[in-house]
């Protein structure tokens, strides 16, 4: 169901969009750096709120790494994820894994 929420207005020179005070309570975009996403669907502007991702964390949202996650967590879900590892228990499937070896043996 709509909410109408009141009007804003776009400077025509640079663009700027400005949001009513309501729709920003409403959507959390009076937030310090809040972030909005902007769809156009079947003529009108949608305004999705949005999370600001930093520069380093980038990788993480990727397809690739959120397909990995999900099947990570099926995983986990379904039983199929061991205990935590001692740290010489990883080291000792790395090598396995990787056919190299991980440290010198004394």
């Amino acid at each position: 169901m709509d909410k109408h929420l009141g009007f804003g207005s776009v400077s025509a020179t640079d663009g700027t969009l400005v949001v009513p005070p309501e729709v920003r309570r409403e959507l959390g975009l009076d937030k310090p750096d809040a972030v909005v996403e902007f769809v156009v669907r079947e003529g009108e502007v949608v305004l999705l709120p949005r999370v600001a991702v930093h520069p380093n964390d980038v990788w993480f949202w990727e397809e690739g790494q959120q397909q990995a996650e999900q099947e990570a967590d099926e995983e986990l879900a379904a039983g199929e994820i061991n205990a935590p590892m001692t740290g010489e228990e990883f080291l000792s499937h790395l090598e396995e894994v990787t056919g190299e070896k991980t440290s010198e043996e004394p």
